[in-house]
């Protein structure tokens, strides 16, 4: 006897919660209403001494004092990555008006990202090795405990019972995290926690960032991050991101929730090894993610886009958007000048910057620089822009050749 197999489950996946933790602002009103007023939290490093450094500019989250939000049992348990993790999932739930106490025993689960996460524990590590009778866990062993541990704690300490994923896929993790929780939902999960939250402003990571070259070491704030200008010279990291409590429309209807919008479409996409010749990913990655909504160029109204800093990268995405897009048709706007790129937070922290652009129908500003002409981008500059929006396209690419986009989507 042959048996069809069963239909596959139809599902939409809608973003009814937000949580932030931001350079320019703790928590989403708090955050939402800096990045509008085109607000910076780029400034001098605090958190380490950073004087002997060639760059001394991040992005730090200001005001959190963990014990202000944490129990003080989890203090010795964790770093400021996995404290910021844990004020944004609260924050999350809250917003959603979901306690997943009250909600099924398995039905929410959580898939977070990490990039740069995990060094000041390494570094925590390293310093107990060096001093007398101090224990030691390997670097490595460190690490593969840590890109977990977010996950881990988010889940114990919300008692979720639901999937748990980590995704590494450098700055595109916060992207690729949220792709993943969809999936999730149409495999029968009714909400997923998502997103990324990362930190690395300790001196370990510091130097980890330093060696690859793409740091700005200009000590101007106003003049450090500078992407898709003819000035630009690098980028500055920062801390932080967001989560996002995403559900299943139907599950959403039934707790009475109100969706800020829908993940409608999503692809990623590999960079060729170098010399091969080949496009770059990201455009593959832009019109997957397209096709998958089932959506036409024309229909995009806003991009985030995901603003390297780094001359060449610039001219890569700049030509990308160009060729899907056509020169100055569609508003391209990048909010991570205001916060630094936050590894895989900063993905993510761009898709709650697109949900509330299209609940309140304006984007936010880019600060502090201006399209070079070449570039032939419609750069939303200096203010923010009131304009209609029903479908945003978010990018972001990581180092190792990674490339993902998403499509939100306003609700109907």
């Amino acid at each position: 006897m042959t048996t069809a197999p069963a239909p596959a489950r139809t599902t939409t996946a809608v973003v009814t919660g937000v949580g932030v933790a931001a350079p320019n602002g703790l928590g989403t009103q708090a955050w939402w209403q800096a990045t509008l007023r085109g607000e910076s939290g780029i400034r001098p490093i605090t958190l380490f001494d950073a004087d002997g450094y060639p760059a001394r500019l991040a992005g730090e989250v200001p005001g959190f004092d963990a014990a202000d939000h944490l129990p003080g049992r989890l203090l010795p348990q964790t770093d400021r990555m996995t404290r910021l993790a844990l004020y944004a999932a609260a924050e999350a739930f809250q917003d959603a008006g979901a306690d997943p106490a009250q909600l099924a025993e398995y039905g929410v689960g959580v898939v977070t990202a990490s990039s740069a996460g995990g060094f000041e524990f390494g570094q925590r590590e390293l310093q107990a090795l060096w001093s007398q009778g101090g224990e030691y866990v390997s670097v490595y062993q460190s690490f593969a405990w840590f890109y977990a541990v977010n996950t881990g704690q988010i889940s114990i300490r919300h008692q979720l019972r639901g999937p748990g994923s980590v995704v590494v896929s450098d700055d595109a993790g916060g992207l690729d995290a949220v792709a993943m929780a969809r999936r999730r939902l149409r495999t029968g999960t009714p909400l997923m926690l998502t997103g990324g939250v990362d930190s690395a402003l300790c001196p370990w990571g510091w130097t980890a960032r330093l060696a690859d070259g793409r740091l700005s070491d200009e000590d101007r704030p106003e003049a450090a991050y500078l992407p898709f200008s003819a000035d630009a010279r690098g980028h500055v990291a920062g801390e932080g991101g967001a989560l996002l409590v995403l559900e299943d429309a139907a599950s959403a209807r039934e707790r009475g929730a109100v969706g800020y919008g829908a993940i409608t479409g999503y692809a990623t996409a590999f960079d060729p090894a170098p010399g091969a010749g080949a496009s770059g990913g990201l455009g593959r990655a832009a019109e997957g993610a397209l096709a998958d909504a089932g959506i036409e160029p024309e229909d995009i109204d806003a991009v985030f886009a995901d603003a390297a800093g780094d001359p060449a990268a610039d001219r890569e995405e700049a030509d990308t958007i160009r060729r899907i897009f056509g020169p100055y048709c569609v508003p391209v706007t990048a909010p991570k000048t205001m916060t630094g790129r936050l590894g895989a937070g900063g993905a993510s922290l761009d898709l709650a910057a697109a949900l509330f652009a299209l609940r309140h129908q304006v984007l936010p500003p880019t600060v502090h620089t201006a399209a070079a002409p070449h570039h032939t981008l419609d750069l939303v500059c200096g203010k923010p822009l009131r304009t209609g929006l029903r479908h945003i396209l978010v990018l972001a690419r990581g180092r190792g050749g990674f490339n993902s986009a998403v499509v939100v989507s306003a609700l109907d």
